[in-house]
């Protein structure tokens, strides 16, 4: 390697470096955006539609009500599956603590300590302290929605002149360039969250009927828990597993019907992960395991819960845009589906 070819590297590696820090200091100016974005690129087919027969503002006036009444819908949800899992925790506190000091006295039976800070950081009362932390973040988001809701509304105006923006600028490979990349990107995010969407509610049925069949009490509850966590890879569906899992512990009594439980609920889970959404999604959406892992860990370390949901989605756009230009394509071929990218982008008949 010469020492021009290093002195580019070492710059590469600096300005990666800078932008990382930027984006995790930066996270409630660049995490709303990036949502917005998300947004956009899935509603944008709506608002493009009712354009068609309708003037523009009242087009979009649509596309924000159809999204508030979505968000709204949504987050009553929510709160109504949390709420009535924290209120059981809170209620059965004595019964988890009860439990807790079986399985501490267990294990230091056999040898294993659990005393100390292990036993102040895992106790019942650390559960209710993060229930409330939890509460309070959601309580938070509000703001957060509403700058997204904003970025949208402005977004879905200015659309149309991005792309003539794009199709007009002096530099053609450059605009080129941005505009199939942003198309591809848009119809491949489109298609991840209809195969994500899909899947969770496969998931949720199936964890709903389960946790119905076997008698666990919050078996509504468990099966939307299940739909709403299942759209963070990896993470989602591990919680979605072992909070019933807590629960079947209090409730039943015995090890072997935690054990099944367990084995039940994680049976599910990769059967619907592992063998019905790759073949749902096809090559299209091939990304390497280790990178979507990569990509939740990384997102969510920089933007919380909301980096978790929408790591995998920022992941398939670079690796979109990675494609499409020769000094990257080694990234898209190593972590992503390259080929794909190019037909989505030469042959979508989306326009910006």
């Amino acid at each position: 390697m010469t020492s021009g070819n290093i002195h580019q590297a070492g710059l590469v590696v600096v300005a990666t470096i800078i932008v990382v820090a930027a984006l995790s200091i930066a996270s409630s100016v660049f995490a709303p955006v990036a949502f917005a974005l998300f947004i956009i690129a899935l509603v944008w087919p709506l608002q493009k539609a009712l354009q068609g027969v309708l003037p523009r503002l009242l087009a979009l006036a649509v596309c924000v009500v159809v999204m508030v009444v979505a968000f709204v819908g949504f987050g009553s949800l929510i709160a109504w599956a949390f709420g009535r899992v924290g209120r059981w925790i809170v209620s059965d506190a004595a019964r988890f603590q009860t439990f807790y000091d079986q399985v501490t006295v267990w294990l230091e039976g056999h040898g294993i300590a659990v005393a100390g800070a292990w036993s102040e950081a895992f106790s019942v009362s650390w559960m209710l302290r993060t229930a409330q932390t939890v509460t309070g973040r959601l309580n938070s988001t509000m703001s957060f929605w509403l700058v997204v809701l904003v970025y949208v509304f402005l977004g879905l105006l200015e659309v149309d002149e991005f792309g003539r923006k794009l199709r007009s600028m002096r530099n053609r490979a450059t605009g080129d360039l941005l505009l199939r990349g942003s198309i591809a990107t848009a119809v491949k995010i489109r298609r991840y969250m209809l195969v994500r969407t899909a899947m969770s509610v496969i998931t949720g049925v199936l964890v709903w009927v389960f946790a119905k069949s076997v008698g666990l009490q919050l078996a509504e509850e468990w099966g939307f828990i299940a739909f709403l966590l299942n759209y963070i890879p990896f993470l989602g569906p591990l919680v979605a597993t072992v909070f019933p899992t807590l629960f079947a512990m209090t409730q039943f009594g015995s090890w072997q019907a935690v054990i099944a439980v367990f084995a039940c609920l994680n049976l599910i889970q990769f059967v619907v992960g592992s063998y019905v959404e790759p073949r749902v999604a096809g090559s299209a959406l091939s990304i390497s395991p280790a990178t979507v892992l990569f990509s939740v860990f990384f997102w969510s370390y920089l933007w919380g819960v909301f980096g978790a949901f929408i790591g995998v989605p920022i992941t398939i756009a670079l690796l979109t845009f990675c494609a499409l230009h020769p000094s990257t394509l080694w990234l898209a071929e190593i972590f992503g589906s390259p080929q794909k990218d190019e037909k989505i982008a030469e042959g979508s008949s989306v326009t910006l």
